[in-house]
């Protein structure tokens, strides 16, 4: 049975009929609200290179991004030697204590290894110190001065490797300030962390722990985002609200972010035990990993906005008694226009069921004051969950379409030019929040959708604080604001301007809190996952459903040709919002084209057996574009002959064998031990490569214990054919010595050995890409692989 029609007496929570000068002025008052929003997440202008001393310039700073970013530059190259001494030249210049760390370090973190069980390196870090005068503790700032293989890093990271060394040149110009403040340049943070955990763990200078900030971007443009942080983060919070002049960050990115197995040199150094903040700007990610990661895709508002930070929190920190930065909780904070808004994160939970006791009494006196029935109340929550549901869904239909009719952006993180699509999707949002709003209207009334929405918000807002307490405020906030406008326009039974007021200060504040993440989680998540900003578009809107509903033509107790005429002007919206939806795909479509400035992205290795003289072509692509289609077909594991790859099928092709050695397998020792045999052997490359892996067969012995250039390692063996195995990392030409503690005693051990360079030109059978064709963003991409097996 349907819901019977609204009554003339189920009104909003206003009278929109008798104030169309409020309707706008209360729209044009969110949109004012709205755009301070966006322009407060927006970019600063860069600072000329004559810029006073004491400030952050970034076209100071960007002069050495065009050092750094000269040319790809991955651990051990030759190129990233040069990078290494103009770094320490710059720091040394500055009159700072300089010096490289030259050590072999273990991976960090949550990474997990190519080899399946332990990753080395050999990493060089340049580490400077600007003593304090009276220090409480260490200030470091760090960024990765390293590249991957297959571009020159010009923001990911000579963005925060530059940013450092011009902060460096700030603070040296002005007083030393009260704690040491340490510049910690890192080396193979792309290979596996390595320079972050072997200065974390080994360096005199990091024994006693200390606040670190770090550096990062992931893109080219947008705001400097501040998404992770030690924990119990409430002090340090509090200082970045203070110090830093751009302050956007959120406690619900650092919730998510946690929650992913993702990682940066922050981690190394959160695996002992500093504290700090770990910051980057990540729009822009189509370039990411990429050739076209130049100094020239660089946007240098966002560079001025790591500096202006980067310097402000590093005053802060100078002169703050460290001792003091350790509390009991995290905090929830978000940006607002001029700053930013922090709480303690014990008052989460509070605060969301305050919201949902808020949105309760609503509902009751709603029902009291025969606004709605407890069967509308009801209806409308129930009808809710419609927009909720459908609108995320039919964001990832219209990605699913769009990916349908262009194929390459599977392979890549965001389109070149995104905003199109994004717009796209929050108008298709609006389209569905419209098309909902006009016809459950009708069915149930404002006042009942109006509580539908809040009420959702109020559940959500208690969902996540017991799961996701960081991201609660999302929407306990605007349920609570919601709320309380409701109650205080019911309070003045709707009469004089005390209504509009309410609901248009509550509708701000949905917009405050809503608007920077419908912005900031689609570069964030991409456009695959664009149905999350959907998600939280239409919780914005559900929050604004008053103020909407201000605007909504009233066909009150009329009949006929008006209240067809108001339904229809109602549906206009909807209709309006669909339309763009539709247009600005298209125009998505018609402007992001492949070309030789926006090339498809592929992938492609080539992997030589050198005993047996097979190559094969391999690709991780899931659909290969039509260049790489040309080199591999069906997917194989390859696990079992390149167990240095990975594990997981790939698309594999037959390839010319190139006349290429294997890495030479020395044995330096072997002893037997009652049921134990200890060989000690030397891997050496007979070529420059980037990395070398060796694997212990499964049936052939178990390693017990490990040692890699003098260093333990810990055993992690995995399924396969070949159990423990180690890669090392920027390999010094005479080889790395490796110690293996193997049981059962066995006669006959199977070691499988494999180094691998980067580069496939002059390979036989590879032809050059195209103008428009590209590489792909990772780590593997262009790589030369040779292996063999070595029975001992």
């Amino acid at each position: 049975m349907g819901v019977p029609p609204s009554r003339p007496a189920d009104r909003a929570l206003a009278r929109p009929r008798r104030r169309p000068l409020a309707a706008l002025a209360a729209l044009v008052a969110l949109l004012a609200v709205g755009a301070g929003v966006l322009v407060d997440l927006a970019t600063p202008a860069p600072r000329p290179a004559d810029a006073p001393a004491g400030q952050f310039s970034a076209e100071r700073a960007y002069q050495n991004v065009r050092v750094i970013a000269t040319r790809p530059h991955v651990a051990g190259s030759a190129a990233n030697d040069e990078v290494r001494e103009h770094l320490v030249g710059v720091l040394r210049g500055l009159g700072l204590e300089t010096e490289v760390q030259d050590a072999v370090a273990p991976e960090a973190g949550q990474l997990s290894g190519a080899a399946g069980g332990a990753t080395v390196a050999r990493v060089r870090n340049v580490v400077a110190r600007l003593p304090g005068t009276a220090s409480t503790g260490r200030v470091f700032l760090v960024a990765h001065y390293d590249s991957v293989q297959s571009g020159p890093g010009g923001n990911d990271d000579a963005a925060g490797t530059s940013t450092i060394l011009e902060v460096a040149r700030a603070l040296t110009t002005g007083p030393r300030p009260r704690n040491d403040v340490v510049f910690v340049l890192t080396d193979a943070e792309e290979a596996c962390l390595c320079g972050a955990a072997g200065f974390a763990a080994d360096h005199p200078l990091a024994r006693d722990g200390g606040v670190v900030l770090n550096l990062e971007a992931r893109g080219a443009t947008g705001p400097v985002i501040m998404f992770e942080t030690s924990r119990n983060n409430a002090k340090l919070v509090d200082v970045f609200g203070r110090a830093a002049p751009h302050p956007v960050g959120t406690s619900f990115a650092v919730e998510i972010y946690r929650a992913l197995p993702n990682d940066t040199d922050f981690t190394a150094f959160l695996d002992h035990d500093f504290v700090g903040l770990n910051s980057a700007y990540i729009d822009g990610g189509a370039i990411y990993h990429t050739p076209l990661d130049t100094p020239a895709a660089m946007d240098r508002g966002s560079l001025q906005m790591h500096g202006d930070n980067a310097l402000g929190l590093a005053r802060e920190f100078g002169r703050t008694d460290l001792r003091q930065l350790r509390s009991g909780h995290d905090a929830t904070y978000f940006p607002v226009p001029g700053g930013l808004v922090r709480y303690p994160g014990w008052l989460t939970l509070p605060l969301a069921l305050a919201a949902l006791v808020a949105v309760g009494a609503l509902g009751w006196l709603l029902r009291r004051r025969g606004r709605a029935s407890a069967g509308r109340l009801a209806a409308g929550v129930g009808l809710t969950l419609v927009p909720i549901v459908v609108a995320p869904l039919g964001a990832w239909l219209l990605w699913t379409a769009i990916t349908t009719v262009r194929p390459g952006y599977a392979e890549l993180l965001d389109p070149y030019r995104p905003v199109w699509y994004r717009l796209a999707v929050v108008a298709l949002a609006a389209a569905v929040l419209f098309t909902w709003y006009a016809l459950a209207r009708r069915r149930v009334g404002p006042a009942a959708l109006t509580f539908g929405g809040l009420a959702w918000l109020a559940l959500f807002g208690v969902l996540l604080a017991v799961l996701v307490p960081g991201g609660a405020y999302l929407t306990t906030l605007p349920a609570l604001a919601g709320a309380l406008a409701g109650l205080a326009a019911l309070a003045t039974r709707l009469e004089g301007p005390w209504p509009v007021v309410a609901v248009t200060l509550a509708g701000a504040v949905a917009v405050v809190v809503l608007l920077p993440p419908v912005v900031l989680l689609f570069p964030a998540l991409g456009m695959a996952m664009g149905g999350v900003a959907a998600l939280v578009a239409v919780l914005l809107g559900l929050a604004v459903l008053p103020v909407v509903d201000l605007l909504h033509p009233q066909a009150g107790g009329q009949r006929g040709l008006v209240a067809l005429r108001a339904r229809r002007l109602g549906a206009l919206p909807a209709g309006a919002a669909a339309l763009a939806a539709v247009v600005l795909a298209g125009v998505g479509l018609a402007v992001d084209r492949f070309d030789a400035a926006h090339p498809v992205p592929t992938h492609l290795m080539y992997a030589l057996d050198a005993g047996t003289g097979a190559a094969r072509w391999l690709s991780h692509e899931d659909a290969p574009q039509p260049w790489t289609d040309g080199y591999v077909g069906g997917r194989t594991d390859v696990s079992a002959d390149f167990p240095g790859l990975g594990d997981g099928e790939l698309r594999a092709g037959p390839a010319p064998a190139a006349d290429v050695p294997a890495p030479k397998l020395e044995t330096l020792a072997d002893t037997r031990s009652g049921d134990q045999r200890v060989l000690r052997l030397r891997v050496v490359p007979q070529r420059t490569v980037r990395l070398l892996t060796l694997h212990v067969e499964t049936a052939t012995a178990t390693v017990r214990s490990a040692t890699v250039a003098g260093r333990d390692v810990p055993v992690k063996a995995r399924d396969g054919r070949w159990g423990f195995g180690v890669v090392f990392h920027a390999p010094p030409p005479e080889g790395v010595e490796v110690t293996l503690t193997l049981t059962p005693r066995a006669d006959r051990v199977n070691l499988r050995v494999m180094d691998a360079s980067d580069g496939l030109t002059g390979l036989p059978g590879f032809r050059p890409r195209p103008a428009d064709v590209g590489v792909v963003g990772s780590h593997s991409s262009e790589m030369f692989a040779v292996a063999r097996t070595y029975p001992l």
